[in-house]
């Protein structure tokens, strides 16, 4: 493939290719009530480039058109103990860092608004919440009277809501044009020097550290290490507070204010390019052995006899099936959100369950898509007596 893409971050040319599929799931959480639907679900391709320049990796043929955003699309992870823990001690601290009380909260991507509602409830504030996503009555929460939810992208057109504390969770790696998504954040800011940004996206550098092929999907055409999103802020005219990982350095974070991107020193941390050099390299070379690994484990554990489930039915899940091409080796995937219950996974078809199924079903062995919920996982299972060995990606 050419490498003169144009980089989204900085606008420089030139990304070469280091990792390309053909024909995945444009969407990896909606909701398919069928197998012929799963099966049949539209996919596109997948080219990962990445900009020596700035250190940003994009999918530089990623099509938004394909994608469709809505009350169908489920990605909520508040059914996890291990999850909604996290989240209470991030409230907790953001509140505590920017005394974030009686004040007024936006949020971009909410989702369902679980993040939302914490930072509400406990620091007496109230917001407003994007998402075309977003289920009304879905959940209820002790503010709910203070919060009001949009169903929309967030866009230039409510700039008149203004607020103390932006926040966009797990939501600009979904951005293909990420430059115009930020400086078009800043520009709704204005003249508002204090109002804090902060920002969630996943960390690259552990995707390709770890060779995790099944953490690149088509909904994520941009990928950030912490140097690349520092770099994108400040180009679009935000002064950086602090950087950081959290969730087993599986998360970035970033906190910001507006400026001219020049009025913070730059941190340790934003030192970062040589390294991701070496590990787009690293990356490149070795992910094929790490998915010829699974495809021998697959097969092994099919030949003996054994039966496989993987538990984790998001975008992890969609990406290990498709990405190793699993067929009948796994019929079924297990998730604690009951809202996909019964459903199916893209591009594959196996069957969502509750893990009350694996009473019955008894599988030998647990695909774990996410190795942060091993123990939240071996306790559901040690509960149901199924003694089943965990495998972790």
């Amino acid at each position: 493939m050419p490498a003169n893409y144009v980089c989204p971050n900085c606008g420089l040319e030139g990304m070469p290719v280091f990792y390309a599929l053909e024909r995945v799931p444009v969407h990896s959480v909606l909701l398919l009530p069928t197998r012929e639907e799963a099966l049949n679900y539209p996919k596109g391709n997948m080219a990962l480039g990445f900009c020596q320049a700035c250190g940003f990796i994009s999918n530089v043929v990623f099509d938004p058109t394909l994608h469709a955003y809505s009350s169908g699309y489920e990605a909520t992870q508040a059914f996890s103990a291990t999850f909604n823990v996290f989240h209470q001690n991030l409230v907790t601290y953001l509140i505590e860092r920017h005394d974030l009380h009686d004040k007024e909260i936006i949020e971009i991507g909410c989702g369902q608004g679980e993040f939302l509602a914490l930072l509400c409830e406990l620091g007496g504030n109230r917001g407003v919440g994007f998402d075309p996503a977003y289920v009304s009555g879905r959940s209820e929460s002790k503010a709910q009277d203070r919060i009001t939810f949009i169903k929309d992208f967030y866009s230039e057109k409510y700039a008149g809501y203004k607020c103390d504390f932006l926040c966009c969770k797990m939501t600009l790696e979904h951005i293909q044009s990420t430059a115009q998504f930020v400086s078009m954040i800043r520009r709704s800011i204005g003249d508002r020097a204090d109002t804090i940004v902060f920002f969630q996206v996943p960390d690259v550098t552990r995707i390709l550290r770890e060779l995790a092929f099944w953490d690149i999907y088509y909904e994520h055409c941009s990928y950030f290490g912490l140097g690349s999103l520092a770099r994108l802020f400040r180009r679009c005219g935000f002064d950086i507070i602090d950087l950081w990982k959290d969730y087993d350095n599986q998360y970035l974070m970033l906190e910001a204010k507006p400026g001219d991107g020049g009025g913070s020193a730059c941190l340790p941390q934003e030192d970062d390019l040589a390294g991701l050099v070496r590990d787009v390299a690293y990356f490149s070379e070795n992910y094929p052995h790490r998915l010829d690994r699974w495809r021998r484990d697959l097969k092994e554990i099919r030949q003996s006899g054994q039966r496989a489930v993987i538990w984790g039915a998001g975008s992890k899940g969609v990406a290990f099936l498709t990405t190793v091409n699993v067929q009948d080796e796994i019929e079924y995937a297990v998730d604690i959100n009951p809202y996909k219950h019964g459903m199916h996974m893209a591009g594959t078809g196996q069957k969502i369950v509750a893990p009350t199924f694996l009473q019955d079903y008894r599988p030998d062995v647990v695909i774990v898509m996410n190795p942060i919920y091993c123990r939240e996982i071996q306790q559901e299972l040690d509960m149901m007596k199924v003694p089943a060995t965990l495998m972790p990606v």
